[in-house]
């Protein structure tokens, strides 16, 4: 006899025990796994190359069997597929490649693992007449079987009679019967092809005889009925139990009333055609059949998809101006926007609706001013978060082959919106993620881009809808989060955050009379003074949006409504002294402008998430050796803006009257008070460098300045981010000048023009300026200034003129 079989390298990999299946190779099945093991098993496979090894466990009864109760022999499977079910089971689809045995279990946690020696077969010699008579022998008992049974397909039945490779033969015979899984067992563990036919002949016979019986039995019983009587008569049954239920409608009834909805939808052509073609279908069905209700509720959802259905777009631009400033104060740079939109749009009437990304930190109202834009431009509003979404299928959606299909959540929209082109929300867009199911961040690539979304194709309706009319808007709280070439797709714009006479406005106009509203008062019961609510716009929160802050005026509220409701008092007026009855003492407390000039104290500005704030940089200089040390929780850039300051101090010492070796002479102490808050940035260096030359020249620094910029090795001073913010908080801390870079003036028409008219702002290049306004006095050189390798501008006495626009 030939050799049937060869050996191949033993390697690990993760196995699955299965109950009561028994995989062979070149088989593909899917069955529903629950158990934790073979879920990470699953999962693991997936990680590595999909493949895993399945074995069936001796008692499919046991839950968690040891080695002892599982198969050494089993087939190493390619994993397909996958499919999340409700309830922590997924639906695998797998193919098997090769027999397999287990040469050592390698551990059973998290999941089970093996080393496993694969066994491949070769080809039988199909000329040599033994084994052609062995083979003919069991594909007659095969057809013998299906004829009997009734339960194999005649598809089945042609592959198996037309196979030409016969030592797959028994494989795809013993998978297709329905013999009990110690008898398929057998026939997986025989390694010789020629054995395992000898042994399925041997099954086949056996089967066959008891199916023979079981016909005589049957066809003994059935004689005593006449089976189109019974029938008829058990229909006729359901058909009144139905009625008796209120749930019976006549097949025809229900395909004309379908036919009848789909010529009055108005449908796209191709829409139409696959409509109807589903309905031809469904008619020839019975209405209890499952493949029915699926079919139905595929015509439901394509007859409530507004195909062509659109509301009639509002043009009106004051109109729409009136709508955004009714709802929100603030956010001038998305009004402008959203007015730019309707200007071109009545300009040409082609224009597809643009794809706008809020960015910014919660509560700055990214979310409700999409809302309003939908009530300006008269389109219907559908709000979509998009948090924690990491599955592709829930944008695109389902396809119609897995039980429990559904459209994506871009169809859902449509459907809720009713119209073609309403207003979509997609909030928090940067909360996405992906995982071995999809990205579903690269699916919103197509949806998002006006070129391709014109035919954007669900997988569930497998039909193009057009999606250029509508007009989409995103969110998110950081810009960084968003994958490249989605952002590449959006026009962003920024939401920094309110200022503290933004957050007095929206209070008084929007906050106070909601809440007054939600709890039953009138306005006349509560009244709050207006410098009650800059009270708690300062001192009571800490925010880039108003949530907290009316949470604090709900809370104020309250607390006066339970006075008047208990007779204490007819009504509550809110003054800035009786605020701390309702809210106890101040939470949060913000550094004032110094009494006196100071030497070594300079205030420089920091940029939160949360608004702009004052920071005092402190130097101290000791007698020592040298030694520069920073304390304060500083961060890797500021502390390299502190060694750049002292170079640069020690570059020009003699200039600034400061001995050439104090770098050897004095140990430099920097510190940044509340040392418990990390601090980090560039635009600390002219501050630091102040601070430094300050304490060692003995000149005091004015009390009424502050400063912000990048400090570089000549001296130069670069610009910084976020300087309304930190103009502000000047502002609040009582500072009445601020320093800061040339470069940065572009951005002085975004500070409030009340700011500005009550705060010196002095643009500086270099840090000669910065020492001349900085300083109480100017430093006196020890000697003539030497000539620098760099050209140094200085700024006229004119560039300290407050500059006001």
């Amino acid at each position: 006899m030939p050799r049937t079989t060869k050996t191949a390298q033993v390697y690990g990999i993760p196995m699955l025990p299965l109950r009561g299946i028994v995989i062979y190779p070149h088989m593909i099945l899917h069955f529903d796994v629950g158990r934790i093991k073979s879920i990470k098993a699953i999962e693991a496979a997936m990680l590595k190359d999909q493949r895993i090894f399945l074995t069936a466990q001796k008692d499919p009864n046991i839950d968690d069997p040891s080695f002892d109760e599982i198969n050494t022999f089993g087939t190493v499977a390619h994993i397909k597929q996958l499919l999340r079910l409700p309830g922590d089971t997924i639906r695998v689809l797998v193919e098997g490649i090769v027999r397999a045995k287990v040469t050592r279990f390698t551990g059973n946690e998290p999941f089970y693992s093996v080393e496993v020696r694969e066994i491949k077969d070769r080809l039988l010699q199909s000329n040599r007449p033994d084994i052609q008579a062995l083979s003919r022998q069991v594909i007659e008992n095969f057809e013998k079987y299906a004829k009997l049974s009734g339960k194999i397909s005649p598809d089945a039945t042609m592959l198996i009679t037309n196979i030409d490779d016969l030592a797959r033969l028994p494989d795809l015979i013993a998978a297709n019967l329905g013999i009990p899984i110690d008898l398929k067992q057998v026939i997986l563990e025989e390694i010789s092809p020629k054995r395992r036919l000898e042994k399925l002949l041997d099954i086949l016979a056996k089967e066959n005889d008891i199916l023979e019986i079981e016909r005589s039995i049957t066809t003994k019983v059935r004689q005593q009925i006449d089976k189109n009587q019974r029938e008829y008569y058990l229909r006729e049954q359901i058909k009144a139990i139905q009625k008796e239920l209120g749930d019976y409608q006549d097949v025809t009834t229900e395909v004309d009333e379908y036919r009848e909805r789909i010529e009055e939808a108005n449908l796209p052509d191709e829409v139409k055609a696959k409509a109807l073609k589903e309905v031809q279908r469904l008619s020839r069905m019975h209405s209890t059949s499952a493949e029915s209700g699926v079919i139905r509720t595929y015509l439901d959802i394509i007859l409530e998809l507004p195909w062509k259905k659109k509301t009639e777009e509002r043009l009106d631009i004051g109109l729409a101006q009136e709508i955004l400033d009714r709802d929100h104060y603030g956010l001038e740079k998305v009004k402008e926007r959203i007015l730019e939109y309707l200007a071109v749009r009545k300009m040409k009437n082609g224009l597809h609706g643009p794809i706008i990304c809020f960015v910014g930190p919660p509560g700055v109202g990214k979310t409700s001013i999409a809302k309003s834009i939908a009530e300006a431009l008269n389109r219907n509003y559908v709000r979509m978060s998009l948090g924690g979404v990491r599955d592709e299928a829930e944008i695109r959606g389902h396809r119609r082959t897995y039980v429990g299909s559904m459209p994506g959540r871009i169809i859902n929209a449509l459907r809720q919106a009713g119209s073609a082109n309403p207003l979509i929300l997609l909030d928090e867009i940067d909360k996405m993620s992906s995982d071995f199911r999809g990205d579903p961040a690269s699916a919103m690539l197509e949806v998002l881009d006006t070129e391709q979304n014109k035919d954007f194709r669900d997988h569930y309706l497998e039909l193009p809808f057009d999606l250029s009319d509508v007009m989409f808007i995103t969110t998110a709280n950081y810009k960084e989060a968003i994958p490249r070439p989605l952002l590449d797709r959006m026009e962003v714009i920024d939401l920094s955050g309110y200022t503290e006479d933004e957050k007095l406005n929206i209070a008084s106009k929007y906050l106070v009379p909601k809440q007054l509203s939600l709890h039953g008062a009138e306005s006349k019961a509560v009244r709050f003074d207006e410098s009650a609510l800059r009270e708690i716009v300062v001192y009571y929160t800490r925010e880039a949006g108003v949530r907290t802050l009316e949470r604090q005026i709900a809370t104020v509220i309250r607390k006066a409504l339970k006075k008047i409701v208990t007779g204490e008092k007819a009504s509550v007026r809110i003054t800035k002294n009786t605020i701390k009855e309702y809210l106890g003492p101040r939470k949060y407390l913000y550094d004032m402008a110094a009494e006196k000039d100071e030497i070594g104290i300079v205030r420089g500005l920091a940029w939160t998430p949360v608004g702009g704030d004052t920071m005092p940089v402190e130097v101290n200089i000791m007698p020592g050796e040298g030694q520069l040390e920073l304390t304060g929780q500083l961060g890797d850039v500021m502390k390299e803006s502190a060694r750049i300051a002292r170079s640069f101090i020690r570059s020009v010492a003699e200039e600034y009257g400061i001995e050439p070796d104090f770098h050897k002479k004095y140990d430099i102490h920097i510190h940044v008070p509340e040392g418990a808050i990390p601090k980090d940035g560039p635009s600390a260096g002219i501050t630091i460098a102040t601070a430094i030359i300050s304490a060692l020249t003995g000149i005091p620094v004015r009390k009424n300045v502050a400063m912000t910029g990048e400090i570089t090795l000549r001296g130069k001073v670069l610009p910084i981010g976020g300087l309304k913010e930190k103009v502000l908080a000047a502002h609040r801390a009582g500072v009445d000048t601020v320093l800061l870079p040339t470069e940065n003036k572009k951005d002085i028409n975004d500070i409030p023009e009340n700011t500005r008219k009550e705060i010196r702002l002095i643009p500086v290049s270099h840090m000669d300026e910065v020492i001349r306004y900085a300083l109480v006095r100017k430093p006196e050189a020890r000697k003539k200034r030497r000539t620098h390798d760099v050209i140094i501008n200085h700024a006229s006495d004119e560039a300290a003129v407050s500059i006001e626009m």
